[in-house]
């Protein structure tokens, strides 16, 4: 009895806490098309100012890639009325933070300030939309910045090539085959009119938007943004390209030599449907199943009593377009890839054909309840999500509702769409091997 009190207990607090969290916010457009979302939250002085352009790997030339990531880089580089080099400095002495990130669907610049500062946030990301300066000295420095980053991350990372392994395996035709970083060659061989119109092209008001979250008052906030993004004129309508990839029906087998490793590594790739789709949010549920901490069931198996691997895991790559759902794991002693692909392939078997429990069905809600509470836990999480909801999604309220598809989600859709989607003739098997080494 007493268990049962307090299971409820912990039901009717998570309820609370979910409801608690609720994120109220006013949108619009400017004249000029920017999207515009406004979350107000008074119960810390600080605001994040954020921009999210609808630019990434994807919209590149296939033989000018690299370019959206780099821009992530450029755009930090200096403005009209801003000297080159000092846009951290002016954010770090005003006490606050910045950064950006590109995927392949799209970028995202934010700067964090005590709430006083909310006026310098909107003057710096006004800057980098009206009055960027892309000229030789910028475009050189960020060139030399990116090929430290991608030696670093890529070429001398243990394992570092193994994303665009399964990539080009798994996309024929969509420009998810190649990686946001790009190719070195490509942007060395850009020109300067190269990167300036990409620039006109993209980073433009009505291919962005603007959240402002935190302690502000919406109507003065109002004002601050017609003043600084107001006058920014409206880009050229984009053409955008559609891309359809033919169905996988046969397995496609793929090896990489890599000499940073000395343990190989087996990947099994799937492609699957676009992360609007209800499809994708079912298989997110089936990858936090099978690997998602010490109790899922490919690391309670393979790692924990067979002890026949390192590691394993799986997860869900949602994205705009496509997504790509990656199981994989590294083996341990003397056993093979084949030793460790027959585990995986036989708990993929098991969600396939078998209703998981109940108590493993609470389990997987509870986890995507927390994640749900913890992503608007914070005005700059919230500020992100806003952003890419909008964006990415079409659907600004997915920042409270998204939860109700996780929750409207049955086990018999978690054996159907494992048994839909990951299947051995629709995949991608890539070894991963260390380098061979010369016979003496």
């Amino acid at each position: 009895m007493k268990q049962k009190v307090v299971s409820a207990l912990a039901i009717l607090l998570l309820v609370v806490t979910a409801k608690a969290q609720k994120v109220d916010f006013e949108e619009y457009k400017l004249d000029n098309g920017l999207h515009v979302i406004l979350h107000q939250d008074n119960s810390a002085p600080i605001v994040t100012t954020s921009v999210m352009y609808h630019v990434g790997a994807k919209d590149e030339d296939p033989e000018k890639t690299g370019f959206a990531h780099f821009f992530e880089h450029l755009l930090f580089e200096g403005t009209k009325n801003i000297e080159r080099g000092k846009w951290f400095e002016i954010v770090a002495s005003n006490g606050g933070k910045n950064n950006a990130n590109t995927t392949q669907d799209r970028t995202y610049y934010y700067e964090v300030f005590p709430s006083n500062n909310l006026k310098l946030g909107l003057w710096l990301e006004s800057e980098r939309m009206m009055h960027p300066i892309i000229n030789k000295i910028g475009v050189d420095t960020q060139k030399e910045v990116v090929q430290e980053e991608k030696r670093l991350r890529i070429d001398n990372s243990p394992y570092g090539r193994w994303s665009e392994q399964i990539a080009i395996n798994l996309f024929k035709k969509h420009p998810y085959r190649w990686q946001t970083i790009g190719s070195l060659e490509h942007l060395a061989s850009a020109t300067l009119d190269d990167f300036k119109e990409f620039n006109k092209t993209y980073y433009v008001p009505n291919n962005a938007v603007l959240v402002v979250a935190g302690d502000i008052n919406i109507e003065e906030t109002k004002k601050m943004v017609q003043d600084y993004f107001g006058p920014i004129p409206r880009g050229a309508d984009i053409k955008r390209n559609t891309f359809v990839e033919d169905p996988i029906t046969e397995t496609i087998k793929a090896e990489y030599r890599d000499p940073n490793i000395q343990i190989p590594l087996i990947m099994l790739g799937y492609r699957t449907p676009e992360q609007t789709s209800r499809d994708a949010y079912v298989l997110d549920m089936v990858s936090t199943l099978l690997s998602d901490g010490k109790s899922s069931r490919l690391y309670k198996k393979i790692v924990d009593k067979k002890k026949m691997a390192l590691q394993v895991f799986a997860f869900n790559g949602s994205q705009e377009d496509y997504g790509s759902y990656i199981v994989g794991g590294l083996p341990v002693g003397d056993n093979t890839l084949a030793d460790i692909m027959k585990e995986i392939d036989g708990e993929i078997v098991k969600v396939q054909t078998e209703l998981i429990s109940e108590r493993d069905f609470q389990k997987l809600q509870n986890k995507f309840e927390n994640r749900f509470i913890n992503s608007n836990s914070s005005v700059e999480g919230i500020a992100n999500s806003l952003a890419r909801n909008y964006m990415l999604y079409d659907d600004t309220s997915l920042i409270n509702s998204e939860i109700e598809i996780y929750r409207s989600i049955t086990r018999e859709e978690i054996r159907d769409l494992a048994k839909k989607y990951l299947n051995p003739n629709q995949r991608v098997v890539l070894e991963y091997l260390p380098e061979e080494q010369p016979a003496n």
